[in-house]
């Protein structure tokens, strides 16, 4: 049910509960035939002012105060909620626009997600559970309120238009999602976004097998392809089940505070040409070290214990929340006191 039916509903059981009390009252205390009753109350609470039906006793009269009182109440606070519902409807949407226009403006190092089909849903869901800033655009007005009835800040709007793109801060942000429809799409926001912004990493959903190379060629960070990626999952779960148990574990919110984090080393890191024992990151931390992307681009698998970190490398950890959050911080450019 929507805020609009729910409104209009409150209001209706409100006169509906008002006459009811007031119908009844006067047939009890005064002795009303029922309709006369009912328009007795009517002429009450509308303020009309036709006089008594029929002399009223001192118990009737009393009663009709309070009448009054609560009746008129009731039609004044119906009279605001219509009158405030006709505004909303009037002017909601020009001040919904301009109200995300500043929220999207004060927007920096965000991450943009283009179409909130299946694909793009699952992308949004994720960034909103790490917490991080992010706007959807979608074409699809339908689409667009159901990502902000989740809390999302989502426009109506044409990804595949360089302007489009430019007023969701393409400039200023730090990645972008091409989880449109159609490879062709998706291909075309790769190309106008990298455009814009050449440093801005690109994620895109391929459909057609062919599609991943193109869009790599094009420039595209990282391609997916969910049909195929699926149906790897699926023949997974059948060789190797608790693997893919254990994936599911480390990459799905199943309610347990652990997570598979990538931690970069600062050149200014206190903790660089340490090794890994010496870091004493699993003893003292309390994570577990995965890998180690090195800064030329080499991925360690299972480093030993002897292993060294040098600035600009990506430690793939695994840990509780506030256990990454340490080593995030013993990781990071030391601060520098004031003097």
């Amino acid at each position: 049910m929507s805020r609009l039916t729910r409104r209009f509903l409150y209001i209706l059981l409100a006169i509906a509960a008002t006459l009811s009390i007031g119908t009844v009252g006067f047939t009890v205390v005064d002795g009303y035939p029922p309709f006369d009753a009912f328009y007795m109350t009517l002429t009450t609470m509308t303020t009309v002012g036709y006089g008594e039906i029929h002399p009223l006793s001192h118990a009737g009269r009393v009663f009709n105060s309070f009448l009054i009182f609560f009746g008129v109440t009731t039609i004044f606070i119906a009279i605001g909620a219509m009158t405030q519902t006709i505004i909303e409807r009037e002017f909601g949407e020009a001040i919904g626009k301009r109200r995300n226009k500043r929220m999207i403006d004060n927007l920096k190092d965000h991450y943009i997600i283009c179409g909130y089909g299946r694909v793009g849903r699952g992308a949004a869901s994720e960034l909103q559970h790490a917490g991080v800033p992010f706007v959807v655009v979608d074409i699809s007005p339908d689409r667009v309120e159901l990502a902000m009835l989740a809390g999302m800040l989502a426009v109506v709007a044409d990804s595949t238009r360089d302007e489009t793109l430019r007023q969701v801060g393409i400039d200023r942000a730090r990645g972008l999602v091409a989880a449109l429809a159609t490879d062709a799409d998706n291909l075309f926001v790769l190309l106008s976004a990298k455009g814009l912004n050449p440093a801005i990493y690109v994620a895109a959903r391929a459909a057609e097998e062919g599609a991943e190379a193109k869009m790599r060629r094009a420039g595209a960070d990282a391609v997916f392809a969910p049909y195929s990626i699926t149906g790897h999952r699926l023949a997974q779960s059948l060789l190797r089940p608790h693997v893919v148990q254990f994936l599911d574990f480390t990459t799905k919110d199943i309610g347990m505070d652990i997570a598979i984090e990538q931690v970069r080393v600062s050149e200014r890191s206190e903790m660089v040409s340490r090794s890994i024992r010496e870091m004493q990151i699993g003893r003292d931390v309390g994570v577990i070290v995965m890998a180690i992307r090195k800064a030329d681009g080499r991925m360690m698998f299972n480093p030993t214990a002897d292993t060294t970190v040098a600035g600009g490398d990506h430690l793939i950890v695994m840990g509780r929340q506030e256990n990454l959050a340490t080593l995030e911080a013993l990781l990071a450019e030391p601060r520098r006191t004031p003097k």
